[in-house]
């Protein structure tokens, strides 16, 4: 096997931590020894090992105590460049030395610019061959929310969910909406959901649906992502579900100067956190709210919001990613909800074009996949 093969193992085998080790990014590490893998680790959950150390240990507990250590001489394969500084645990590269380790093959560097390359360093300075940038592109874009908060003034990485039919409406004339999409389609995005930090809706889009904007995938254990409603005048129902259901992540109510105190001072006491931002144009203004979400350590943000919601991201140049859902129906009639709502732009050449396409199947749904912004480098 190449190092490309190693390399896809372990891209792999970080996809497991995604959702659970945020503010860290996912990693996954594989040891080699004499062309067979003897050791597989990955970044479990924040806080926890990360996937270097976990791949050494997972090597050396299959080998008995009596003989060489199995790591000597061995080749480790990892994602990300391991670390060199003390966090939460001691740095990678001191395990990794300890080893035995020789050789060190590394997917992306660090995007962090005050210790990006530093951890590749200091294994070279101890006698350690070091590869890095193989499968560098897939490595960054598993973590491509963390790059874009590292890089780019800590604000998250924002991805635009939209689905439709294929004449561009998300609802009929009376409202009803479900499903445009088929089940496949909608297990993917409730994976989605589990993955990022948070998910952002408006207000028109809780009081006509009452979602609970929860991760729910069948024979996995899910983490729920921060749910956050735009709503600027506080009209939120108290008795609707993402206040009164059980889950694991709590709900943020953005909203505008004038929202009730009062009304406020209950949904605080029920455990709801409430979060002024100013108004622009009459409408939240979601470019300071992106800088207020990064303080809190959100890194990655995902929006399902409506057609206003939709646009607004759009306009105001927050968006990163954009998912968008083509099912293979048409409504034939220009009375129903179309995708974005509000004023678009004069002529196609101001039109909103995306890069890195890509198209994958749902059963008979299309997902079309582009960025607005480049995730692995400054704006």
């Amino acid at each position: 096997m190449t190092d490309h093969d190693h390399m896809q193992n372990a891209l792999s085998l970080a996809l497991k931590g995604k959702g659970f080790t945020s503010p860290n990014p996912c990693v996954g590490a594989v040891v080699v020894k004499n062309g067979m893998v003897v050791g597989r680790g990955w970044h479990r959950a924040f806080g926890m090992a990360h996937a270097e150390v976990e791949a050494i240990k997972d090597a050396q507990k299959n080998f008995p105590a009596n003989t060489p250590p199995i790591t000597h001489g061995a080749t480790l394969y990892v994602t990300l460049e391991p670390c060199n500084h003390f966090g939460k645990t001691p740095p990678c590269t001191h395990r990794i030395i300890n080893a035995g380790i020789n050789r060190v093959v590394v997917g992306c560097k660090d995007p962090n610019p005050y210790v990006s390359g530093g951890g590749i360093r200091y294994l070279r300075e101890n006698g350690i061959q070091v590869v890095s940038g193989v499968l560098e592109s897939e490595a960054q874009t598993l973590i491509e929310a963390f790059i874009w908060y590292t890089q780019n003034n800590k604000t998250p990485f924002v991805i635009l969910k939209c689905a439709s039919t294929l004449d561009g409406q998300i609802a009929t004339a009376t409202g009803d909406s479900q499903w445009i999409t088929n089940e496949r389609s909608r297990g993917h995005v409730h994976r989605l959901r589990h993955e990022v930090d948070a998910i952002l809706i408006g207000s028109g889009t809780l009081h006509a649906d009452n979602p609970s904007l929860t991760a729910r995938i069948k024979n996995f254990q899910t983490k729920d992502p921060l749910r956050i409603i735009l709503d600027s005048a506080l009209s939120i129902d108290e008795s609707a579900r993402v206040i009164t259901q059980q889950s694991t992540a709590g709900t943020l109510l953005v909203v505008g100067p004038d929202a009730s105190s009062k009304k406020r001072e209950r949904l605080e006491k029920m455990g709801v956190r409430v979060l002024e931002v100013s108004l622009k144009k009459g409408r939240l203004d979601l470019g300071q709210l992106m800088i207020k979400l990064g303080t809190m350590s959100i890194q990655s943000l995902l929006i399902e919001g409506g057609g206003k919601v939709a646009a607004a991201a759009l306009k105001e140049g927050i968006v990163n990613k954009v998912l968008f859902f083509l099912a293979p129906k048409f409504l034939g009639g220009s009375d129903g909800v179309p995708v974005f709502n509000g004023k678009g732009p004069q002529k196609i050449c101001d039109a909103f074009k995306l890069k890195q396409l890509k198209v994958k199947m749902f059963d008979d749904d299309v997902l079309i996949t582009g960025y607005l912004k480049d995730p692995s480098g400054p704006e």
